[in-house]
């Protein structure tokens, strides 16, 4: 009777170790792949985005996206839900819809970069690799994306070119056979380096028209 009792104590003993020893490598996991995705996605906001765009305002929105996608496939990934449960959350997490009239196309852009980020980093696993050897991918993986938009939103490639819409009064000139006259007085007035233009709209009751002007950034 003894006996058994002892025997009973060591196998709930053992279970109870092996719980923890799950537990820990689990939390050991998370917590790495969430350093590893926090640190990518501070170092492309904060040193890529803002010093361009100077829109502080969209941090929390970034930020939150991109932890509550890691969290949700990170958990779905790691812990044995069922398939109803599984589909449920998916359909609640796409019943939001994210509507802003200020938020440009290269925010969705990024806003979506940041959220694959949060699906790579949560749930990446090499067949037969190591631990050490998934987060070095990852985090090799979220430095060439890091650099490559920072490639991109620089000078490397080609110029950046942006773009104005402007009322112009001298309507004389937007004859197609006065168009250097044209860019050379939109040049001079504004003192941008225009290298083409678009005329949107034409209005000869108010002897003025709408130009789109293309110019590069110095």
């Amino acid at each position: 009777m003894t006996t058994n009792i002892l025997l009973q104590i060591a196998a709930e003993t053992t279970a109870a170790i092996s719980s923890a020893d799950a537990l820990i490598k689990l939390s050991s996991k998370f917590g790495t792949r969430f350093l590893i995705d926090f640190v990518s996605v501070f170092i492309l906001i904060r040193c890529v985005y803002f010093p361009i765009y100077k829109r502080q305002e969209l941090f929390f929105t970034f930020f939150i996206f991109n932890i509550i996608i890691f969290l949700i496939c990170f958990l779905l990934n790691k812990v044995d839900l069922s398939m109803g449960a599984a589909f449920g959350l998916f359909a609640v997490f796409s019943m939001l819809r994210y509507r802003t009239e200020n938020i440009s196309l290269k925010d969705m852009t990024y806003l979506f970069l940041l959220i694959g980020m949060g699906l790579m980093a949560a749930v990446t696993k090499i067949k037969g690799a190591s631990e050490e050897y998934e987060y070095l991918f990852i985090s090799v993986v979220n430095l060439f994306l890091i650099v490559f938009v920072y490639l991109l939103e620089s000078k490397v490639f080609f110029k950046k070119e942006s773009s104005k819409t402007i009322l112009y009064e001298k309507i004389e000139l937007i004859k197609n056979e006065k168009q250097d006259e044209l860019l050379a007085d939109l040049k001079m007035r504004t003192g941008l380096n225009i290298h083409r233009i678009y005329i949107q709209d034409i209005d000869f009751l108010k002897d003025a028209a709408t130009i789109k002007i293309y110019y590069y950034e110095i």
